[in-house]
């Protein structure tokens, strides 16, 4: 995603989740745009090509953000690291 914290290989995936609301705000516009440019344009023929790999993108969103939502009442946020102007020691 977009955020140096989520661009840090040293973090886990795990430890990523719930955390980051720049991410979260990018799978919900995701959500918001992919699922009715499914319904709309593409669930009269849902066995074409096109029409599954927009369900496929559309439902990975949809689960990868309902993960950070179930996840993310347990997490303290991370610190951003573009605020607190540290870098990582590489």
């Amino acid at each position: 995603m977009s955020c140096r914290t989520c661009k840090d290989p040293a973090i886990s995936l795990s430890a990523k989740l719930g955390r980051c609301k720049r991410c979260m705000l990018q799978l919900a516009v995701m959500n918001v745009v992919l699922w009715p440019i499914w319904f709309v344009g593409f669930s009269d023929t849902p066995k074409s090509v096109e029409s599954i790999s927009i369900l496929f993108a559309a439902g990975a969103s949809a689960g990868l953000l309902a993960l950070h939502l179930i996840v993310m009442p347990f997490r303290k946020p991370l610190p951003d690291k573009e605020k607190t102007g540290t870098r990582p020691v590489q």
